[in-house]
């Protein structure tokens, strides 16, 4: 039996991608969760065969549960799942050890394959992300400014954007107002920006924020 783990804030997301599951691994046992804190806790009490998680969480985001899972669960195959496209983030999972980036408007067939491929040990790569991780290799294409930032780093960047008070993003990674205003303080340094608006336009312009 296929266990599965899914992680996304929408239920009506879940449920599709639980249909398109169950079609390809009929009997497959399907875990769902709506958040970070509840995924980590299905990850403590159950075991899973792959994982398939929402970049865009309530809380703690998804790169935070993906590391998590890396970094509790180190054979667990982790598939990220997004709106965003893929030249924005699929290379920072796959560095961090994504086995594979998918967007949302990804066709059920992919969706499949990426489980299969994850499940085999290996990673799924899109047609179009393979070209542009040629590319990066190559020295063709440049990474993005944000591809310098750190996960902690990024994630302080989308809340700023958002919209986040210091002491609000503080509250939300359970961390210091001096530590997130040191986060914010390197992030201004790697993107060569300084206020709030022009850090907000950025993210926007990369569409690192819905």
């Amino acid at each position: 039996m296929t266990r599965v783990l899914l992680v996304d804030d929408h239920e009506v997301v879940r449920c599709g991608l639980r249909e398109i599951l169950l079609e390809s691994f009929p009997g497959a046992r399907i875990g769902e969760a709506g958040d970070a804190t509840a995924a980590l806790e299905l990850l403590a009490r159950e075991q899973w065969d792959v994982a398939v998680i929402d970049l865009t969480l309530p809380g703690r985001d998804g790169l935070f549960v993906l590391e998590a899972v890396l970094r509790s669960r180190p054979r667990l195959p982790a598939l990220v799942l997004s709106v965003h496209p893929e030249e924005e983030f699929a290379v920072r999972c796959l560095q961090l050890g994504a086995a594979g980036y998918l967007t949302k408007d990804s066709a059920a067939e992919e969706m499949t394959a990426a489980v299969n491929k994850a499940l085999s040990g290996g990673r799924y790569v899109s047609a179009s992300l393979a070209e542009r991780l040629a590319a990066v290799v190559a020295g063709d294409v440049a990474l993005p400014l944000h591809g310098t930032l750190s996960a902690r780093e990024l994630e302080v960047l989308r809340l700023v954007a958002g919209g986040y008070s210091l002491k609000r993003i503080a509250a939300r990674l359970d961390l210091s107002q001096k530590t997130v205003a040191t986060y914010r303080a390197r992030i201004t340094v790697k993107l060569a920006l300084s206020t709030n608006v022009e850090l907000t336009r950025y993210a926007m312009r990369h569409k690192l924020v819905e």
